[in-house]
C-alpha cells in the first residue's frame, strides 16, 4: 500500500504502518497533552498503541487461519481506521471463508476474556464514553474496546468480517455470486440506516456508512468477475493488438510506442518472439529521469511476471494476477511464443462485454 513503511516481519508477514497512522498518533499525543500534560500524553499513547496491537492480533488471526488453507498473507498494513491483511486470495470453499472471517473477531474475544479475568471483574460499555479522559483506567478501556471491535466487525456488511461470514453462510446453499450480491444488498441497506442516523446523532456514522457502501460494491464486483470468468479461456480475454519491443530497443523506442498507442505495458521479446519481460509505463518514466532515452529497455523491464498459456482458464490467470499484484501477465502459445497480454484494463472490459452475453446462444455484440 502506498505511503506505508515496513516496521517488522512476524511469521513471514510484513507489518507496515501507514503514514496517516503516525500522524494520528501524533494528534492523539498532542490532544492528551493539552488535557493533562506529559503524563496524560504518555498514558494516552500507550493505550492507543495497545489498542492497535489488539487490531494487529485480529489481522494475524485472519492470516493464520488463511495459512491453514494454503493462502499466504504478504503483509498487514495498519491504518487509523484499523488493519488490512492482504490475503493472496480468498478461500474457494464457503466453510473455509467462514473460518478465515471469524478468526479475527475470535482473537478479540479471547483478548477481552483474558483482560476481564486479569482484572477480576466484568467491564461495561460505559468505558467507551470515557475513552478521551486521561484519568480512565487502561485495562477496563482496553477490554471494552475489544468487545466493541467484536460487535462492530460482526455487523453483516462488507468489508467487515460480518459481511464475509454472512456471504459464506449463504454460499453454502446458493451460488457464490448470488450469495455475495445478497450480502452486498444487506450491507448497503445498513449503510443507508447508518447514514440516516448519523445525520441526526453522530457524524462518524456517515463515514462508516460510506465505507460500508463502497465495500459492498467492491465485493459484488469481484464476485461478478469470478462468476463471469468461469469457463473462459485466456485466449478469449487477452489483448493481442500490441506494440512489442525487441531486446535491442531503447527507452526512446518505448517512449515513441507509448505516444503512438494507449498501451501502459510493453512486452519485450527476443528474435524468436519468446517473452523476456514487460516494460511498465511507470518504470519507463522513472528510468527516463535517471538514465535518459539511450538506456536499453531490458535493463528496466519486469522479468518476474508469471507467464500463462492460451488454453489456461482465465479465472486461474486472474487469481494469479491478484496473488502476485502483477500489472500484466504475458500469454504464450504451446511453443512458448508471445501472443498477448492480460491487463487490468482488459479484465474490466471482459466483465462489461461478458455481462451482455445472453443466457444461451451467441453473444449480444455478434447478434444479427
Amino acid at each position: 500500500m502506498r505511503w506505508s513503511f515496513k516496521v517488522a516481519r512476524i511469521a513471514g508477514i510484513e507489518v507496515r504502518l501507514h503514514i496517516t497512522l503516525v500522524l494520528f498518533l501524533a494528534w492523539i499525543g498532542f490532544s492528551y497533552y493539552r488535557m493533562g500534560g506529559a503524563a496524560a500524553a504518555m498514558d494516552g499513547l500507550l493505550f492507543v498503541v495497545a489498542l492497535f496491537g489488539c487490531v494487529l492480533l485480529h489481522e494475524f488471526g485472519h492470516a493464520i487461519a488463511a495459512r491453514a488453507f494454503g493462502i499466504q498473507t504478504p503483509d498487514i498494513t495498519m491504518l487509523p481506521i484499523g488493519g488490512v491483511a492482504r490475503l493472496q486470495r480468498m478461500p474457494d470453499k464457503p466453510w473455509q471463508e467462514l473460518v478465515v472471517a471469524i478468526a479475527g473477531p475470535l482473537v478479540n474475544v479471547v483478548i477481552a476474556i483474558i483482560l476481564v479475568l486479569w482484572m477480576g471483574h466484568t467491564t461495561d460499555l460505559g468505558h467507551l464514553e470515557r475513552l478521551h479522559q486521561p484519568d480512565s483506567s487502561m485495562l477496563p478501556k482496553l477490554a471494552t474496546v475489544n468487545i466493541g471491535l467484536v460487535v462492530f466487525n460482526l455487523i453483516p456488511a462488507f468489508p467487515m468480517d460480518g459481511g464475509r461470514i454472512l456471504r459464506s453462510l449463504l454460499a453454502m446453499t446458493l451460488p457464490y455470486a448470488r450469495a455475495t450480491q445478497i450480502a452486498a444488498w444487506i450491507g448497503q441497506a445498513l449503510a443507508f440506516v447508518f447514514g440516516f442516523i448519523g445525520l441526526f446523532y453522530n457524524p462518524m456514522l456517515i463515514f462508516i456508512a460510506f465505507f460500508v457502501f463502497i465495500g459492498a460494491q467492491q465485493e459484488a464486483a469481484m464476485a461478478q468477475m469470478k462468476d463471469i470468468s468461469l469457463g473462459v479461456p485466456v485466449s478469449e480475454a487477452m489483448v493481442t493488438h500490441l506494440v512489442k519491443l525487441t531486446s535491442r530497443a531503447t527507452l526512446d523506442d518505448a517512449v515513441e510506442a507509448m505516444l503512438r498507442t494507449s498501451q501502459h505495458e510493453f512486452p519485450v521479446v527476443d528474435d524468436r518472439d519468446a517473452i523476456l519481460g514487460v516494460l511498465i509505463r511507470d518504470d519507463l518514466i522513472a528510468a527516463l529521469k535517471r538514465h535518459g532515452v539511450g538506456a536499453l529497455v531490458v535493463d528496466h523491464m519486469r522479468r518476474d511476471l508469471p507467464v500463462v498459456t492460451l488454453d489456461q482458464a482465465f479465472d486461474d490467470a486472474f487469481r494469479e494476477m491478484q496473488e502476485c499484484g502483477c500489472p500484466a501477465l504475458p500469454v504464450v502459445d504451446r511453443v512458448g511464443r508471445f501472443v498477448g497480454l492480460i491487463t487490468p484494463e482488459n479484465v474490466g472490459e471482459l466483465m462489461m462485454v461478458r455481462s451482455l452475453r445472453p443466457a444461451a446462444g451467441r453473444p449480444a455484440w455478434r447478434a444479427g
